[in-house]
């Protein structure tokens, strides 16, 4: 038995993949401690999970970023990025780092399992060589930021290209925005990293999620671009399966989905629902004379914040529920409309599900570009699509047989990977095992 310090961003998106982590761990006989935001005290710990706090000047609410980041809401774009980034990931560096290391001085740890972009760990990975410390291993919930020639630069949504042209392209697009509109990110990181005594690490901010001993992504190869420079410390292990609940409460009008029409699922995801009428209010409008049945999930926003938008009542095609057991649902759905959140879209894949994607913030424009990259779905290039464009996108995913073998291909992909909590525990196991050899 291993005990193991799992530490993570206070970000739910970040933080939940490293609970069902925790738990897989647990399960396989050994202890978890989970180190993050003080909100989520409660969820670990209802799960028999030890946790540990971040100090307030690192933590913050991720259900208001406002508060955080002021002015937050004046940037878009590139600009948007590079202010997150900095306020999210690089300023807090230092107070991670040493929150991370006053609880690895507290109790005796065998190795850390870091969310991938927990970046507190990077100091240590840059100043204390393998053979002195106990394994990092990353746990990474988000697509790959690696930089390569093979690849446009992060942010910008663009699909990667094969030809001689498309890599003179990521070249000269490459060097243009890492010297330029995301050169602040850099700045900022050195910084951060400066305060501890760590020093400037080889490559942009983007290449850091790779350091660690082993990098396990939650996803199968075939959503994410090929990159000649990926290091062979970096393995896909599949997406995490949800759990299945015994009893779990439907709502009354599940019966409906008995396959006389295709069930169209649409949701925002649980951050990013604030304004319901982004996506789930126009796919619901705009497939109102469709013949499908809408399965909407508000992600636990009240129900009533959307039947406001539909002064006249919602369409007799449309159904709604707060949340919905996706291990019951995903079996009966014929294409999932998303936000483009990381793990909502592996869900989908994992059901052999075409998609139609709408993500303008966070990592989301980047899923939604893998997916089209991909063949499995469309990419609507927006976080606020129009009705008619929803309409179109669908009917494609519905009609179009290439959308689905793509899906399936991906599908079969996820299977033969088999279960990442147990990819996840053997990489742990290996690298203790190594560390004791030495």
């Amino acid at each position: 038995m291993a005990s193991l310090l799992l530490p993570s961003s206070p970000i739910y998106g970040h933080l939940a993949p490293m609970v069902t982590v925790a738990r897989g761990l647990q399960a396989r006989g050994h202890e978890a401690t989970i180190l993050s935001g003080r909100k989520y005290r409660e969820l670990v710990e209802s799960h028999g999970i030890r946790f540990v706090a971040l100090p307030a000047e690192v933590d913050y609410d991720d259900a208001d970023l406002d508060a955080w980041l002021p002015g937050r809401d004046r940037f878009s774009g590139l600009a948007a990025v590079r202010y997150d980034l900095i306020g999210m990931f690089a300023k807090p560096i230092p107070g991670q780092h040493r929150a991370l290391t006053a609880e690895l001085a507290r109790h005796h740890y065998d190795a850390v399992v870091s969310e991938g972009v927990f970046m507190g760990a990077l100091p240590t990975l840059l100043t204390v060589p393998a053979a002195d410390r106990i394994p990092f291993i990353g746990v990474s919930a988000l697509p790959l930021t690696l930089t390569s020639v093979d690849t446009a630069p992060f942010g910008p949504a663009l699909a990667p290209g094969d030809s001689p042209l498309s890599r003179l392209r990521n070249r000269m697009l490459n060097a243009v925005i890492h010297a330029g509109p995301l050169k602040p990110i850099q700045i900022a990181l050195e910084k951060a990293l400066a305060e501890v005594g760590a020093p400037a690490p080889k490559g942009n901010f983007f290449d850091q999620p790779v350091r660690f001993d082993q990098t396990l992504q939650l996803s199968p190869a075939g959503i994410e671009y090929t990159r000649r420079e990926l290091p062979g410390t970096v393995h896909f292990v599949g997406p995490l399966r949800p759990e299945r609940r015994a009893g779990a409460q439907v709502p009354t009008w599940w019966s409906e989905l008995d396959g006389s029409r295709p069930v169209v699922h649409v949701t925002q995801g649980t951050i990013d629902n604030t304004d319901l009428g982004k996506l789930v209010a126009p796919t619901i409008s705009g497939l109102a004379s469709e013949h499908v049945l809408v399965v909407a999930a508000t992600g636990g926003r009240p129900i009533a914040e959307l039947e406001r938008l539909f002064p006249s009542g919602l369409p007799e095609n449309a159904r709604v529920a707060e949340f919905l057991p996706y291990d019951l649902l995903l079996p009966k759905t014929s294409v999932v409309v998303c936000n483009g959140g990381f793990g909502g879209v592996q869900q989908a894949l994992s059901h052999g599900i075409p998609l139609v994607v709408a993500g303008a913030t966070e990592d989301k424009p980047e899923v939604a570009a893998r997916v089209a990259w991909s063949g499995a779905g469309v990419n609507l290039r927006t976080g606020r699509p129009a009705a008619a464009d929803i309409r179109s996108a669908v009917g494609r995913a519905l009609r179009e047989p290439s959308f689905r073998i793509h899906a399936v291909r991906l599908q079969n992909e996820i299977a033969a990977l088999g279960d990442p909590l147990d990819s996840i525990a053997r990489t742990v196991d290996d690298e203790i095992a190594a560390r004791a050899r030495a």
